[in-house]
């Protein structure tokens, strides 16, 4: 087997949740790309996505599913959120019926997730200040009352698109570290691939490694 693409530890399985034309296409699209998709069509069912990052030494492969917003769509995407171990739930700032809405993505989160899965918020289309329907402040509160992380981002200039999938993934690599999530739980959404065997003397004991960054 190749080192160059195979060379991961783990992979991660993330799903983007949100209403239609909140920008979760183009935020994924912004992270494995590095470009911004200026007519993004609308998603059919689900798209797909990789990219292989680094969190504490460890490389990690995120298998990212991003999930069309309308209802008509709600009952196939639903069957992508088990097995995830990161949702980013993502609203646009400038629409404030996109917020509204946040309530029952959660609700679905919550409940076809497991309970360890690192839910993300992301407002979506911060370049777009001038036209804000939602304050930083009670999209910050809404995270903080539902134990969610929270960035503003903008898919089109890239701003905290790379720190939303990345804080994530410390974040899961954090509850692998101090055992909060089961790798042998097929719902994990964590698949272990040690990238070189080693071998261990009988009294050599492996140490868990403790991640500060």
């Amino acid at each position: 087997m190749a080192a160059g693409p195979y060379n991961y530890s783990y992979i991660f399985k993330y799903i983007i949740i949100g209403d239609m034309g909140v920008g979760k296409s183009c935020l994924l699209h912004q992270f494995t790309e590095k470009k911004f998709m200026a007519d993004c069509p609308h998603t059919i069912g689900v798209e797909f996505g990789t990219r292989i990052i680094e969190v504490c030494g460890q490389k990690i492969k995120l298998q990212i599913w991003d999930t069309a917003g309308q209802e008509r769509f709600r009952a196939v995407t639903r069957s992508y959120y088990r097995g995830a171990a990161g949702a980013l739930m993502v609203y646009d700032i400038t629409r404030r019926s996109t917020y509204n809405h946040l309530s029952s993505w959660l609700t679905d989160a919550r409940n076809l997730t497991n309970p360890n899965t690192v839910i993300f918020l992301i407002g979506n289309k911060s370049d777009l200040d001038g036209q804000r329907d939602v304050t930083y402040e009670e999209a910050r509160q809404f995270a903080e009352e539902n134990g969610l992380m929270f960035v503003e981002a903008s898919a089109k200039t890239g701003e905290n698109v790379e720190e939303a999938f990345l804080e994530t993934a410390k974040k899961i690599y954090q509850n692998i570290q101090d055992g909060s999530l089961d790798l042998n739980a097929a719902e994990s959404g964590v698949q272990h691939k040690p990238s070189a065997p080693r071998t261990l003397n009988n009294d050599q004991q492996p140490t868990k490694e403790s991640c500060a960054c």
